[in-house]
């Protein structure tokens, strides 16, 4: 592939991921989270047992500094409690709390909703191409 296509490639998918994410902002801002909250509550939501602080925060891509604040936020809003861990005094297991549920459900939804416009017309065959052209250029990107 000539250089200026592997170029529109990469500028393409940032243009993409940055309008996929802000589309989906724009759709949940009627929650009242902003984008980093929701995006924690999900990623807390697809674990099977509470993580710990340190765990969340590899899992949303984010320092730990960065969590502790939207940790902070989530708290007051009783979306979210921390939890000692006994064999680790500095450690915290961070629990979603009962009216985060419903909240999640919704972020889910949407995010569906979403997913589906966006793919709409994509040929199965053609996603399935994309998808493996992507997985190569992110075990690349682990070798480097």
């Amino acid at each position: 592939m000539p250089l200026t296509e592997q170029h529109r490639f990469g500028m393409q998918l940032a243009q993409m991921s940055r309008g996929w994410r802000a589309e989906l902002d724009r759709r949940l801002a009627g929650l009242g989270l902003s984008q980093a909250r929701w995006l924690v509550l999900l990623h807390l939501a697809r674990f099977d047992e509470a993580p710990t602080q340190r765990e969340l925060a590899q899992s949303v891509g984010v320092e730990g500094p960065t969590l502790a604040r939207l940790l902070d936020s989530l708290e007051s809003q009783g979306l979210v409690q921390r939890q000692s861990v006994l064999e680790d005094r500095r450690a915290k297991k961070i629990v979603l709390c009962a009216p985060a549920r419903p909240l999640i459900e919704q972020i889910e939804t949407i995010a569906n909703q979403l997913r589906h416009e966006l793919f709409e017309g994509v040929d199965e065959a053609d996603l399935a191409v994309c998808m493996r052209v992507h997985g190569h250029i992110l075990a690349n990107l682990e070798k480097s």
